[in-house]
């Protein structure tokens, strides 16, 4: 996973969006996608069921998986083709590791900064407007991060749920929520390039380099060490049986102790939910202006040291531990890679290995009417969650026909 800073935002970016800065910049945008990610096909299904929302001057809330950091983009071109602007809730931590100019172009494309680890009203008030008034659609992921198992989309936040159905209370037209499955497979053959990054990541844990053993093997041993290590670094010892869940105890254990420690009451909710909390918590002291810690103090230390416990924490999340178990496709196999490339070697985003494309498929629409709803936004958050999942078994079907 990315590191990111998580502290109060330095200041929120909303969104400007400029049809004209959308069409000049469509070219350059493509040619980026091309240099930087060698993703050379594009590919969108059913976007139609989008278009005829818009032109029936709908609210539209589209909702896909985050497969990869960069489907954004890819989803932005496959709108390009049909001359469609769209917004996007965007975490505030990619405005401010931008440049001033990369912040001011992202906020004329319709991106605005959300902060995830808070309760950004403003963000939310922003949401809901785009989708009570606006003629464009607006793109919320509600896995909120990337955690590389697209096959399998992690359980959804319920920010975006109760933004559409709060819009739709508020408005006089009606809401449409579309589920968006997002999959890219490579058109050339990757596996030089993960067997070669497979023996770095082995030499860095002073693993021997088994190059005869099958990948998926070598893959599982890899991860065997290194959960191993951390349940020493943790623990004390390291634990036997399945590795899910190895990782599901280990990632309990660091996440009970640190609500422990900072006296939170409610450990209920998904493990995205209860490292929110904590951060919530660690941040309003190390930003405490009547009793602030003093700097390189053992309080502070440790508040830092438990801030890094909760990426470690998400880190964990982000892996099944059964995702190559029943298909280790060539894909499953380069995201797994992926993110080893950046959990064990510290990149910020993993290596390109082939040209390849991306299917964006669009589900059929869940239309909220005007006015207050009989749904909640939990029971709507597990619709969307299926509804995304589906599309994503549609394309994988569609791909081994």
């Amino acid at each position: 996973m990315n590191r990111q800073p998580y502290c109060t935002p330095p200041r929120s970016w909303p969104a400007t969006l400029t049809p004209w800065w959308v069409k000049i910049s469509r070219g350059y945008r493509r040619r980026q996608l091309r240099k930087g990610q060698r993703l050379v096909d594009i590919q969108s299904q059913n976007i139609e069921v989008v278009m005829e929302a818009v032109a029936a001057g709908k609210g539209v809330l589209i909702t896909p998986n985050h497969s990869v950091h960069y489907d954004a983009p890819a989803l932005y071109a496959a709108f390009d083709r049909v001359r469609q602007p769209i917004y996007f809730m965007t975490a505030w931590q990619v405005f401010a590791m931008s440049t001033r100019f990369e912040c001011w172009a992202m906020q004329r494309l319709g991106c605005f900064s959300i902060d995830r680890e808070g309760t950004d009203r403003q963000a939310f008030k922003h949401a809901v407007q785009v989708v009570q008034e606006e003629p464009h659609p607006l793109v919320i992921f509600p896995e909120g991060d990337v955690y590389h198992t697209t096959d399998f989309v992690t359980p959804f936040r319920e920010g975006a749920a109760a933004i559409a159905l709060t819009a739709a209370k508020r408005s006089q037209r009606p809401a449409l929520i579309v589920p968006c499955g997002i999959k890219f497979w490579y058109l050339d053959d990757p596996r030089d390039g993960l067997l070669a990054t497979m023996q770095r990541i082995e030499e860095r844990l002073h693993l021997r380099v088994l190059a005869d053993a099958p990948l998926p093997d070598r893959i599982h041993r890899l991860a065997e060490a290194a959960l191993a290590l951390k349940e020493l670094d943790y623990l004390g010892y390291t634990c036997s049986g399945r590795l899910r869940d190895r990782i599901r105890g280990l990632l309990e254990t660091v996440v009970s102790r640190l609500e422990k420690r900072h006296a939170i009451a409610d450990t209920r909710g998904t493990p995205p939910e209860r490292v929110k909390s904590l951060r919530q918590a660690i941040i309003r002291c190390l930003e405490d202006e009547t009793n602030p810690p003093v700097k390189d103090s053992s309080e502070a230390r440790q508040l830092y040291c438990d801030m890094e416990d909760l990426f470690f924490a998400m880190q964990l999340y982000s892996y099944r531990g059964d995702y190559l178990s029943d298909h280790p496709s060539i894909e499953r196999l380069a995201e797994t890679i992926d993110k080893f490339e950046e959990d064990v070697l510290g990149l910020d985003y993993p290596t390109v290995r082939g040209d390849r494309r991306v299917t964006i498929r669009f589900g059929e629409p869940i239309e909220l009417a005007p006015g207050k709803s009989e749904r909640s936004a939990a029971e709507l958050t597990n619709l969307i969650q299926s509804a995304v999942q589906s599309q994503i078994d549609a394309l994988n079907t569609q791909s081994s026909t």
